[in-house]
């Protein structure tokens, strides 16, 4: 069954924040909870409590507007930070040096605070943009998505893999097959936002696809259209729900005991986003078959495509 998504979305103050924020949520939510990990791996609730301290900081600034523009300058001493306060906990706790787990944990930090550097930066560069759609380098734009999925990957500490090839496909493997394509050739124009949109929509389509599955995924300017289709082998959504999982934390009543790291509202997000770009958003899904989310959004008037390629297209990992 496929519909059209039409209803009006009536989100708070505080909800739109989240929104506009959701692209961190995730991250740093894997961050924290590292971060915990270590804790209960050492048994001592005083290991890396600085960088905890700090990641909790960071929590707090995504809850306003007015603490967005302190990002940047909270974590940017954050990696440095980290490193500083574990190679001084491994001085003093030298049994953790070859303990796997642990050392899982510090890899996987080390990630997630090199891929929140970038997302501040992909932020701050559309904060003040208003929307603008500009022009992106599309083999730049498919390497940061592909830099992305394999943060994925390795967050899953080696529960999956993320391959593009179906032949080299095992039985934990997720295959993706992904498309960027443009009638501009090697540039691709989009509002900067429209990444996040990407990337959200893939971690609904991975979460909810059982490892072993398949998930398709394109963007395509065509010059007239800005389309995104992302499509998954996952358990569906039941057709009378389909209308409701947009709205901000809904989740469809055969996901609810699909551990997620998120907000819980990346539909809501990418629907918002569509609309606030006067485009058309449809969902078709079959329950235990898989579902389809795809997204025509109205390419502006040349004069209204900002000049020049955002940095944030190289940095979006």
């Amino acid at each position: 069954m496929e519909i059209e998504i039409k209803q009006d979305l009536a989100l708070t103050e505080a909800q739109n924040t989240l929104l506009d924020m959701h692209s961190f949520l995730n991250t740093l939510n894997v961050w924290v909870g590292e971060l915990q990990v270590m804790q209960l791996t050492t048994d001592d609730p005083s290991a890396l409590a600085r960088s905890l301290t700090r990641s909790r900081q960071v929590q707090s600034l995504l809850e306003s507007p007015a603490g967005h523009r302190q990002l940047g300058a909270v974590l940017q001493n954050a990696e440095s930070e980290f490193e500083e306060e574990l190679r001084d906990y491994l001085d003093r706790h030298p049994q953790w040096r070859n303990d796997a787990e642990f050392e899982e944990s510090v890899k996987n930090i080390r990630s997630v605070l090199k891929v929140l550097a970038r997302r501040v930066a992909e932020y701050t560069a559309r904060m003040d943009d208003d929307g603008a759609w500009r022009p992106l380098d599309v083999p730049q734009l498919l390497d940061s998505f592909r830099n992305f999925l394999a943060a994925v990957e390795k967050n899953s500490k080696g529960r999956y893999r993320i391959i593009f090839n179906i032949a080299a496909q095992e039985v934990s493997d997720y295959v993706v097959n992904l498309r960027v394509e443009s009638v501009d050739g090697a540039t691709i124009t989009m509002p900067l936002v429209f990444q996040d949109v990407f990337r959200d929509l893939f971690a609904n389509a991975r979460k909810y696809t059982p490892p072993g599955g398949i998930i398709n995924a394109g963007v395509l300017d065509d010059g007239r259209h800005l389309r995104l289709v992302v499509e998954d082998t996952g358990r569906g959504i039941p057709p009378e729900e389909l209308p409701r999982v947009v709205e901000f934390g809904y989740r469809a009543s055969n996901a609810a005991n699909v551990r997620g790291m998120g907000g819980g509202f990346g539909l809501t997000k990418a629907y918002a986003v569509t609309r606030q770009h006067g485009g058309r958003m449809w969902i078709r899904s079959v329950v235990g078959v898989g579902t389809r989310v795809t997204i025509h959004i109205p390419r502006p008037a040349q004069r209204a495509v900002r000049a020049g390629s955002a940095p944030s297209a190289a940095m979006a990992a």
